[in-house]
């Protein structure tokens, strides 16, 4: 839940029980690729303020702008909700992705855009996707949003609301260096020319192992691993091995979070959630 909103149907993969699907024959070899033998997992977000994304609800009432997209045709045109102050992901200076998440409270209705700046009186944008909050609907086939996966950025963050509630009840984010040519719902874009199978595709969900144990992590970092072992996490960009993504938030307590750093992602493994979709 955002406010009064459930952050997509309880059915939506992101919110699926995956800790009884089948473990992926190819998994192994999705793990080579993925460099899981070599790498722990590594929190994208802290209490750093330029660290994590940012987001922020606003009420039904604000006034809609116009956008501006590079690549129009694979975004949702405006107008946005978004106000001239938006977080912008690394501040208002990032070089970096500059996303901007603005969730509609009243309406249940989630505003995501890439490259991001504020213009006046609306925005540019790379790109720029809309989901409504209350539907499965996916993006047509083959189109971004404002992430590479074409999947929506808020659905996958870990939101501090969440941990101190002691529950993460839906499916991470998380990223890696290199990604084949395709994609498994509700991913619907890729952003690679690597035809070789054993690199993971957009989409792909890994769990942490029902046999790793977690007994001994503490506070932030044990509900996230938590939720893990029963949700997953999905790869949704190109970026570092392993990192998961998690929102902008200085109240984050690094000390907990650093224990995630200690989880080999060989602990992960891949499960079968549907075609790869070329």
């Amino acid at each position: 839940m955002i406010d009064s909103c459930q952050v997509f149907p309880a059915d939506n993969p992101w919110n699926t029980d995956i800790s009884n699907y089948p473990v992926d024959p190819n998994s192994a070899n999705y793990l080579a690729h993925m460099n899981a033998a070599t790498t722990n997992l590594h929190p994208d977000f802290g209490s750093n303020p330029t660290y994590g994304i940012p987001y922020i609800t606003v009420p039904g009432t604000q006034p809609t702008v116009p956008m501006t997209f590079t690549y129009a045709s694979e975004s949702d045109p405006g107008p946005y909700p978004f106000p001239s102050n938006a977080p912008i992901e690394g501040g208002s200076s990032s070089t970096g992705d500059r996303h901007v998440i603005v969730i509609d409270k009243d309406n249940c209705v989630l505003y995501e855009t890439w490259s991001s700046y504020y213009v006046g009186p609306g925005w540019t944008a790379g790109s720029g996707a809309i989901f409504h909050l209350n539907s499965n609907a996916l993006r047509p086939d083959y189109w971004t949003s404002a992430d590479a996966a074409g999947l929506p950025i808020f659905a996958g963050l870990v939101r501090y609301y969440e941990v101190q509630q002691g529950a993460i009840d839906h499916a991470l984010r998380f990223t890696v260096k290199n990604t084949q040519k395709g994609f498994i719902h509700p991913a619907t874009h890729y952003a690679s020319s690597l035809t070789d199978l054993g690199y993971p595709p957009m989409g792909l969900r890994v769990r942490l192992k029902a046999s790793y144990d977690i007994s001994h992590f503490t506070g932030e970092s044990r509900v996230v691993l938590v939720a893990l072992k029963k949700y997953g996490m999905m790869v949704a960009d190109n970026g570092s091995d392993w990192y998961i993504t998690g929102e902008t938030n200085t109240n984050w307590n690094d000390t907990d979070l650093d224990q995630l750093k200690t989880v080999p992602a060989s602990a992960f493994e891949v499960v079968q959630t549907g075609a790869i979709i070329h």
